[in-house]
This record gives structure tokens, C-alpha cells and sequence, in this order.
């Protein structure tokens, strides 16, 4: 975790694990393009051949999706009351979700019960962790986050992103929904601030920097090619959703023989989250 000097980048792919096109922009991204990451939903549909995959390919980093909305939970309904519908669904609807966490003290110890068996999931896999975050960032809400402090050592982490990305800079290197990307800015701003001193106590690694966040899903070749002059010294995160179908400017981006070049040419180090 540089302050200074090189500049080395964490490529990462979330949501390995969701689907089959998904784990394939993933593999194929890792192969052939500069991904180096990638944050595994182990509850996803496609989550054992994404396990599978990844023991076949060791220098990719993967580390714990955590999900708390908008897809399945590891325990069955009856065992985190609240939490999901009769099918053990999360909700679709994440400020509706987060605000429900936050409200609802009888809410604390399922999901304390539904992120540690996340985290035993992938222990069982075998994988090493490479590092925690949470789908659409919420391993950063106050009562999840005070969770992940809490249950720091036994659930073995060291490794998390620290979601914040500057409006200023994104502004030099993507274009989107402007009130989408204020209001991404100011929460994840004041959460990650918010965090930081928990980071410092416990030692848990970071980038400085995380790029993808104000990008409002078109993190394509055009804003990849604008990012990377400008990152700055040490060390920094972009994060993208590559896959064959829906994302598939993302995952063309990753492999783009420009992108590529333009690493070689800047002399990017390529790092996982367990180099910091």
C-alpha cells in the first residue's frame, strides 16, 4: 500500500460467479487483457464453476463479493428472519435494503449469521482471500461495516476495498448521469471517511485510490484510455463488471490492444490486492 513512487494498479472484475458469461469475461479478460482480480458471489448461480476456474488459474486474485442485496443468501430463510423473501432472495431494492439494515436492531445478528457463512463459503473453497467488498459497496454501510470490524480475525480478513472515487477526476475520464454520479461522490465519500480509521487500526491493506465508482457502468476502452495517465502515484483500484452479454464494452475494454499498449507505455504495474 504505496504512498509514492510507482504507480501500480488492482484491475477487478466484481460479481465472478454470478453467471457463466460473466466467469468467462472474467477468465478470458485475465488471460488475454490486464484484469488481475476478481470478487466471487458465492452464491451466485455460476459460483462452482467460477471456484473451479480460478484453481486453475492461480495468479488471479479473488476475493469475497459480499451479498446482501439483490441476489441469494447462503442461509435458508428461516435461519435470518427478515433478510430475504420465502425463496431467500435479497431485496432488488438497495436504499430500501440499506435503510432497513441500518433501522431494525433486530436485523443485527442475522446478518451477522448471513455474512459469516458468505465468509465460510469461500474458505471452503479452498481459495485464498484475496480481499473483501460488498456488492454495490455495501460491506461500506454503517451496521455491515461495524459487523466486518467486529468479526475482523475470525473471519480472516485484510484486505478491503475502500470505496471512494473523486467527482473531479472522473470528470477528466468518463461522462454519465450527472445526479447519479454527485450523489455517488457525496455517500461514498462520507462512508469511506467514516471507515478509514478502522482500516488504520486493524492494518487492513488498501488502495489509496478507486476508479470505477462515477463511471455509471461504462467503464469502455474511451474512459480506461483516459484514467490511466492520470492515476496518480501508488497504488490504485479500477473495478469493472466485464461479461459476454450486458457488459460487454467492459470486457472488451480489459482485452482492447490499446488499453494494453497504453499500460506498457505508461509502465503500469499490474498487481493483485494481496501485493499491497
Amino acid at each position: 500500500m504505496q504512498a509514492s513512487g510507482p504507480r501500480r494498479l488492482v484491475v477487478n472484475a466484481d460479481d465472478f460467479g454470478r453467471s457463466h458469461s460473466i466467469n468467462e469475461a472474467v477468465l478470458r479478460a485475465h488471460r488475454d487483457g490486464i484484469l488481475t482480480t476478481a470478487s466471487l458471489m458465492v452464491t451466485g448461480d455460476a459460483a462452482a464453476e467460477a471456484v473451479a476456474e480460478a484453481r486453475r488459474h492461480p495468479r488471479l486474485g479473488v476475493g469475497l463479493h459480499l451479498t446482501l442485496v439483490h441476489g441469494r443468501a447462503a442461509l435458508a430463510p428461516d435461519r435470518i428472519h427478515g433478510l430475504t423473501d420465502h425463496h431467500g432472495d435479497f431485496s432488488n431494492n438497495a436504499p430500501l435494503a440499506g435503510w432497513k439494515y441500518w433501522s431494525r436492531a433486530d436485523l443485527r445478528e442475522p446478518l451477522r449469521a448471513e455474512i459469516a457463512a458468505q465468509f465460510e463459503r469461500f474458505r471452503q473453497t479452498g481459495l485464498e482471500l484475496d480481499h473483501v467488498n460488498g456488492h454495490l459497496h455495501l460491506h461500506l454501510h454503517p451496521v455491515v461495516f461495524d459487523l466486518l470490524v467486529e468479526n475482523a480475525a475470525a473471519w480472516g480478513i485484510r484486505r478491503m476495498r475502500l470505496t471512494r472515487d473523486s467527482f473531479p477526476m472522473s470528470c477528466r475520464y468518463t461522462r454519465g448521469n450527472l445526479g447519479y454520479r454527485l450523489s455517488h461522490a457525496a455517500i461514498f465519500g462520507w462512508l469511506s471517511r467514516r471507515a478509514a480509521p478502522q482500516f488504520h487500526r486493524l492494518g487492513w491493506r488498501h488502495t489509496q485510490k478507486v476508479y470505477g465508482l462515477l463511471a455509471d457502468g461504462q467503464v469502455d476502452e474511451a474512459c480506461i484510455l483516459q484514467l490511466l495517465p492520470h492515476l496518480p502515484p501508488g497504488d490504485s483500484e479500477l473495478y469493472s463488471h466485464p461479461s459476454l452479454d450486458r457488459f460487454r464494452h467492459e470486457f472488451d475494454a480489459l482485452v482492447s490492444p490499446q488499453v494494453k499498449a497504453k499500460v506498457a507505455e505508461l509502465g503500469l504495474q499490474l498487481i493483485r490486492y494481496q501485493d499491497l
